[in-house]
């Protein structure tokens, strides 16, 4: 007798991640009530479930959603208002000036919206943000139906969100405390960056996260000139000082970490440390490029990230996959350099586990979350198809995404989102919101 599920999908392709390098082939997942129950041949899942919905996918890859490490999903509103500067330009003269006249809920909950809904389009079903109003964003995130991680941003200076490092965490814990037990949404404590925390309030963060099992995520190693301004400050590099704080360790999310040297990467693994790995963002501003291959041969964790659409300026994962493969091997000159299923797997359980998520999401495995992306290889530029996963990370790009899926329940088939807010209403925010930052 049939066991009744409540979705079948049948792909040409699925790629589980977990076991590393496996592809099978004419293969089904069945799904109920939002989890995988099973993975199988398509003659053994007809046999054995019935489903209330089948999708055939013919000519596509199915993979675990991708994961987002670092993102800061607001900024969308500001993408392309500043480019060719560096980093602390960039921050100075451009981001700063403009979140101060314009960052308020309103602000954030709009451009999550924008976000996400780009994210999700390109396969992208969890997120670990980082940014003002948290409350604002988790809203945001919630109603568009999209898993994440929100940051409680911390700093010394104040902004219109808040007054200083306590402010903001105050703020920030307050938002947790409302939306705590939601399915869809997680928190993170956020210190922005060493050179804008003091190790006062490093002391605070580190405490709270310990108190309520939260990840730690932060901007570290970024520029060579953070690593100068450590040293003559603190007599320090940015990392070392973390260590003697106590704030390294397994629930650190260190973003970028591009400059590194051996007692860095040491450092970093001997604490179980993961890094967020933002390549085009580390290009278009110039800071250089991340020594992944060394961080992964000793141990660390390393996912993908796209930083903020003011820095990159797209929220694509399967770009960051492409150009964190390419980075590698022109880095290393090492052309066997991050090989692509090891690259998927950084845009999917690497970032999972980073998160400290990987018991639910990140692989198509028994008992986990239906978190699932389609890319469509059928297309005529993406023929012929020796490899499907070379194809998903050096040939296809998001517009190939035709499926995804968030605890079973559809948010983009074939290409068309199915979102609580359609895209007229976006495009209208989007144009109200360019309107008031460019007068």
């Amino acid at each position: 007798m049939s066991e009744t599920v409540d979705l079948v999908i049948r792909a040409r392709w699925i790629v589980p991640v977990e076991p590393a390098g496996l592809v099978l082939e004419h293969h089904a997942v069945a799904v109920r009530d939002g989890r995988i129950v099973d993975v199988l041949p398509y003659a053994q899942a007809g046999a054995r479930y019935a489903a209330a919905r089948t999708v055939d996918l013919p000519s596509h890859l199915l993979m675990p959603g991708m994961v987002n490490l670092h993102v800061h999903a607001a900024m969308n509103l500001m993408r392309g208002i500043a480019d060719d500067m560096p980093l602390m330009r960039w921050l100075q003269e451009a981001i700063w000036p403009t979140e101060a006249r314009h960052v308020s809920a309103a602000f954030v909950r709009d451009g999550t919206r924008l976000a996400a809904a780009e994210m999700l389009r390109g396969g992208v079903t969890t997120c670990n943000d980082m940014y003002f109003h948290p409350e604002a964003a988790a809203e945001a995130f919630a109603e568009m139906g999209m898993r994440a991680v929100v940051g409680l941003v911390m700093l010394e200076f104040p902004t219109p969100f808040a007054s200083d490092a306590d402010d903001y965490l105050r703020k920030g814990l307050a938002a947790r405390d409302r939306w705590q037990g939601h399915p869809l949404i997680g928190f993170s404590i956020a210190p922005h960056a060493p050179y804008t925390v003091s190790d006062a309030s490093f002391g605070r963060a580190l405490a709270i996260a310990d108190e309520l099992s939260l990840p730690i995520h932060i901007h570290v190693h970024e520029t060579a000139h953070e690593i100068a301004e450590s040293v003559a400050a603190h007599g320090k590099r940015p990392l070392s000082r973390l260590a003697s704080l106590g704030v390294l360790g397994e629930n650190l999310i260190g973003v970028h970490a591009v400059h590194l040297d051996d007692d860095d990467v040491e450092l970093l693994a001997r604490h179980a440390c993961s890094v967020a790995h933002c390549p085009t963002s580390n290009m278009k501003l110039a800071s250089g490029i991340a020594p992944v291959p060394k961080l992964q041969a000793a141990g660390v964790r390393v996912g993908l990230g796209t930083d903020g659409a003011a820095s990159n300026n797209r929220l694509d994962l399967m770009q960051e996959m492409r150009h964190a493969a390419l980075l590698a091997k022109v880095g290393s000159g090492d052309a066997s350099a991050l090989p692509v299923h090891a690259a998927l797997r950084m845009a999917t359980l690497d970032g999972a586990r980073a998160l400290g998520m990987d018991d639910r999401i990140g692989s198509i495995e028994r008992g986990k979350l239906a978190d699932l992306c389609a890319v469509d290889l059928g297309a005529l530029d993406c023929q012929p198809c020796f490899d499907p996963v070379s194809h998903v990370v050096h040939v296809a790009g998001r517009e190939h995404v035709s499926h995804v899926w968030v605890n079973g329940e559809t948010r983009v088939d074939k290409g068309i989102p199915l979102l609580h807010i359609n895209d007229s209403e976006l495009l209208r925010l989007a144009s109200v919101w360019q309107t008031r930052l460019r007068n």
